[in-house]
């Protein structure tokens, strides 16, 4: 018997044609946009903010690298388990212990840091740091999901997150590699740990936005993983790619302005990557489009293989530059189209859980190429961590293109009987 519930999507009338105003003017989006802005910030902060002071305290981006890799790896690990977490009991409910734990695991990574401890402590230290990663992003886009229910504007919200986790890591590293370098080499990570702490406690805060825990009495819903769904486990691999080239381009960036005697040059650089990201971004999800998301996906990849080719070739700074913003605005469809597809493939009960996933394989392959690069750069030439995107990027889009008819919508029965959930029937479905 259908609910009496109606959708957000019902409430407003969306236009054939929808686009960025429309989707502000949805009820209640502000009150989970800005603290989710606030909150996520961090965490484009941490990798480089881990890199540039081990690397300060040791002299070696091998192991800097190394240890950042360890915090990915955690973080790729743990956070599936904080969105089942948050899907099942509510978001709050893993939010607050959370940011608790991470402040403190970023202090103690920074205080054995500066005191030159073995990089077994630093290990040690690494593995609560990324585990304890609050997955803002993810929950973000499961309140847009509560927020529009099967609406065109979820292509929309979609993109709109993609630009806001770009604009993010335009501005993260910037502050992170002008607190390391100008400040003290600790300054970032500790920065990172305050606004952790602060932009959390405030996201966590919305609790009228958050989506409905499983246990509210409503229904019985299944709880096996969303990684049970083979659309899923496509996504993963792609997104497994993208990771390999913000891992590829941080560690390659930093140590390319450190060759030419110019550090300060990071942020900018990898600002740049992340503006072509941003702004590519903002393009699609203002394109009405017509292309099928399995095939934009696709196409999409494709040319982020192509640019991500090129890295190592570079030179000079302009040069560099130039691809670096080629590689960003290629990004963007293929991030915006694989978490479109997640509404499709993956029921609302388990969605948390499905884009932790993406994002955990985005830090996953962001940590195996953080370790390769920096490797590379210590034992080959200044450059050779550039190989690192390219190869991440060609073996997705091998993947993907072997695997892409897994990327079909989900049937209702098909998908009651994988047991993976339902969500309560609505009027409008």
């Amino acid at each position: 018997m259908a609910s009496t519930v109606t959708s957000e999507s019902a409430r407003t009338p969306v236009s054939s044609r929808p686009g960025y105003g429309q989707l502000l003017r949805t009820r209640g989006a502000w009150t989970f946009l800005l603290p989710g802005f606030a909150a996520r910030q961090p965490f484009a902060m941490l990798t480089i903010s881990i890199v540039l002071l081990v690397q300060h305290t040791t002299g070696s981006y091998g192991t800097a690298g190394a240890v950042a890799a360890v915090t990915g790896v955690s973080m790729a690990l743990f956070a599936p388990l904080t969105g089942r977490l948050a899907d099942r009991h509510g978001q709050r409910a893993v939010l607050l212990p959370g940011v608790l734990v991470h402040t403190l695991a970023v202090l103690s990574l920074t205080v054995l840091a500066l005191a030159g401890a073995p990089l077994w402590a630093l290990f040690a230290a690494a593995v609560p740091t990324g585990a304890s990663i609050p997955q803002i992003g993810p929950m973000v886009r499961a309140r847009w999901g509560v927020k529009l229910q099967d609406s065109p504007l979820m292509t929309t919200a979609a993109a709109f997150e993609s630009v806001t986790d770009e604009l993010t890591f335009v501005f993260g590293p910037l502050l992170a590699t002008a607190l390391c370098t100008a400040v003290d080499p600790a300054a970032g990570l500790l920065t990172e740990a305050a606004l952790t702490l602060l932009g959390g406690l405030l996201f966590a805060a919305q609790r009228s936005t958050q989506p409905s825990a499983a246990f509210d009495g409503h229904a019985r819903v299944e709880h096996a993983s969303a990684l049970s769904v083979p659309g899923v486990r496509v996504l993963i691999a792609a997104f497994l790619g993208i990771g390999a080239v913000f891992g590829g381009m941080q560690v390659s960036l930093a140590a390319f302005s450190e060759s030419i005697g110019r550090p300060g040059l990071n942020g900018v650089l990898y600002g740049t990557f992340a503006a072509g990201n941003m702004l590519s971004g903002i393009v699609c999800g203002a394109i009405a489009w017509k292309v099928a998301p399995r095939r934009r996906l696709v196409i999409g990849y494709a040319a982020l293989a192509v640019a991500a080719s090129g890295l190592w070739a570079a030179q000079s700074v302009v040069v560099l530059a130039g691809i670096g913003l080629l590689v960003g605005m290629c990004i963007a469809p293929a991030l915006i189209t694989g978490y479109t597809l997640v509404d499709g493939l993956v029921p609302t009960g388990a969605r948390t859980e499905a884009f932790t996933w993406l994002t955990g394989a985005v830090a996953l392959g962001q940590a195996a190429a953080v370790t390769v690069a920096g490797q590379l750069e210590d034992r080959l030439w200044d450059g050779a961590g550039f190989l690192v995107p390219m190869g991440g990027t060609l073996l997705a889009l091998a993947t993907l293109l072997a695997l892409r008819s897994r990327l079909a919508p989900r049937s209702v029965s098909r998908t009651v009987a994988r047991g993976v959930g339902h969500r309560v029937p609505l009027a409008v479905d």
